[in-house]
């Protein structure tokens, strides 16, 4: 073989094992969209399977660092797992109020993450908002909150 066949040989061979390592080639299988990711998370919340939404939102966020469900679904798993981690969750609500300052779900959430941090006069903060982004007092975000908040006064 000449040096010339030799090159082309070889220029084909890496073209084939590039061809295999690159992602996407195969039709039948790609990446889940946000969507997708995001439906994972939700029915993993629904399920109460706290590392599973984690990991799909953890990677949606990495995909999507200014996508604002994201981050408040983060915030509430932060929270709402066995072992709640409030700073976390209020870095993740707080980082989808400033990319959707009217989320009406980041409102409510971490105004409930206020009440479990003994913060009340917080949460009413976030219930004044509601009103002002729903344009009354029964939206489901709002009625949801204003019960959380009732509920807590309610037991001090």
């Amino acid at each position: 073989m000449n040096s010339k066949h030799f090159l082309v040989v070889l220029g084909a061979f890496c073209a084939m094992a590039h061809a295999v390592d690159t992602p996407g080639n195969n039709p039948n299988v790609r990446a889940p969209s946000l969507n997708e990711r995001l439906a994972a998370a939700r029915k993993a919340i629904d399920a109460k399977e706290w590392s599973r939404a984690m990991s799909e939102l953890n990677i949606a966020a990495r995909e999507e660092p200014r996508n604002a469900d994201v981050h408040n679904l983060l915030g509430y798993t932060y929270r709402k797992r066995a072992s709640p981690d409030l700073p976390k969750a209020f870095e993740h609500y707080n980082t989808a109020l400033k990319l959707d300052p009217r989320h009406k779900g980041a409102h409510e959430y971490i105004g409930e993450a206020y009440l479990m941090d003994k913060k009340p006069d917080e949460a009413e903060k976030h219930l004044v908002e509601l009103e002002k982004i729903c344009g009354n007092k029964s939206c489901e975000e709002y009625t949801d909150l204003a019960k959380s908040i009732a509920d807590y006064r309610a037991k001090k």
